[in-house]
Protein backbone atom coordinates (compact mmCIF):
# COMPACT_ATOMS: atom_id res chain seq x y z
CA UNK A 1 0.00 0.00 0.00
CA UNK A 2 1.50 3.16 -1.04
CA UNK A 3 1.83 5.48 1.93
CA UNK A 4 2.46 9.72 1.78
CA UNK A 5 5.11 9.46 4.61
CA UNK A 6 7.93 7.54 5.41
CA UNK A 7 8.44 9.15 8.92
CA UNK A 8 4.90 6.70 9.20
CA UNK A 9 7.18 3.53 8.65
CA UNK A 10 9.90 4.69 11.25
CA UNK A 11 7.85 5.25 13.52
CA UNK A 12 6.20 1.65 13.47
CA UNK A 13 9.56 0.04 13.54
CA UNK A 14 10.58 1.96 16.51
CA UNK A 15 7.24 1.00 18.02
CA UNK A 16 8.09 -2.55 17.35
CA UNK A 17 11.18 -2.49 19.09
CA UNK A 18 10.30 -0.95 22.29
CA UNK A 19 7.27 -3.79 22.26
CA UNK A 20 9.31 -7.05 20.89
CA UNK A 21 12.63 -6.22 21.96
CA UNK A 22 15.32 -7.95 20.23
CA UNK A 23 14.66 -8.00 16.56
CA UNK A 24 15.38 -6.75 13.35
CA UNK A 25 13.19 -5.00 10.95
CA UNK A 26 13.23 -4.82 7.41
CA UNK A 27 10.21 -2.56 5.75
CA UNK A 28 9.94 -2.21 2.14
CA UNK A 29 7.21 0.14 0.74
CA UNK A 30 5.83 2.68 -1.74
CA UNK A 31 6.43 6.57 -0.84
CA UNK A 32 5.41 8.73 -3.20
CA UNK A 33 5.62 6.58 -5.80
CA UNK A 34 9.02 5.80 -5.15
CA UNK A 35 10.55 2.01 -3.70
CA UNK A 36 11.85 2.68 0.50
CA UNK A 37 13.57 0.53 2.65
CA UNK A 38 14.27 0.60 5.98
CA UNK A 39 16.22 -1.66 8.30
CA UNK A 40 16.38 -1.13 12.10
CA UNK A 41 18.59 -3.49 14.53
CA UNK A 42 18.11 -3.44 18.12
CA UNK A 43 21.58 -1.77 19.27
CA UNK A 44 22.56 -5.08 21.32
CA UNK A 45 22.30 -7.36 18.69
CA UNK A 46 24.93 -5.25 16.16
CA UNK A 47 26.85 -5.56 19.11
CA UNK A 48 26.24 -9.31 19.83
CA UNK A 49 25.65 -10.49 16.34
CA UNK A 50 28.08 -8.04 14.23
CA UNK A 51 25.06 -7.05 12.35
CA UNK A 52 25.44 -3.69 10.31
CA UNK A 53 21.93 -1.78 8.54
CA UNK A 54 24.22 0.54 6.80
CA UNK A 55 25.92 -2.54 5.08
CA UNK A 56 22.72 -4.56 5.02
CA UNK A 57 20.58 -1.43 3.12
CA UNK A 58 23.60 -0.85 0.75
CA UNK A 59 23.15 -4.52 -0.54
CA UNK A 60 19.22 -4.40 -0.54
CA UNK A 61 19.14 -1.02 -2.43
CA UNK A 62 20.80 -2.98 -5.30
CA UNK A 63 17.55 -4.53 -5.44
CA UNK A 64 15.56 -0.93 -6.21
CA UNK A 65 18.45 0.70 -8.11
CA UNK A 66 18.78 2.81 -5.76
CA UNK A 67 21.21 3.73 -2.58
CA UNK A 68 21.21 4.33 0.85
CA UNK A 69 23.19 4.45 4.28
CA UNK A 70 22.79 4.82 8.10
CA UNK A 71 24.11 3.76 10.82
CA UNK A 72 24.72 0.38 12.74
CA UNK A 73 21.46 0.23 13.84
CA UNK A 74 19.01 2.17 11.53
CA UNK A 75 19.31 2.63 7.46
CA UNK A 76 17.54 3.55 4.71
CA UNK A 77 17.69 3.23 0.70
CA UNK A 78 15.02 4.98 -1.77
CA UNK A 79 15.40 4.07 -5.22
CA UNK A 80 13.89 4.27 -9.10
CA UNK A 81 12.68 0.54 -9.54
CA UNK A 82 9.23 -0.36 -7.64
CA UNK A 83 9.20 -3.95 -8.87
CA UNK A 84 12.39 -4.64 -7.09
CA UNK A 85 10.77 -4.21 -3.41
CA UNK A 86 10.04 -8.08 -3.27
CA UNK A 87 13.85 -9.18 -4.31
CA UNK A 88 15.06 -6.62 -1.81
CA UNK A 89 12.61 -8.10 0.99
CA UNK A 90 13.55 -11.50 0.41
CA UNK A 91 17.56 -10.59 -0.38
CA UNK A 92 17.37 -9.21 3.06
CA UNK A 93 16.09 -12.67 4.36
CA UNK A 94 19.44 -14.41 3.22
CA UNK A 95 21.69 -11.50 4.14
CA UNK A 96 20.47 -11.41 7.82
Amino acid sequence: MPIQDADVVKNLAYQLEREIGDIVIVFGCEVNAKPQLLVTIIKSLTEEQSLDAGKIIWELAKEIKGGGGGQAFFATAGGNDLSGLDRAIAKAKEVI
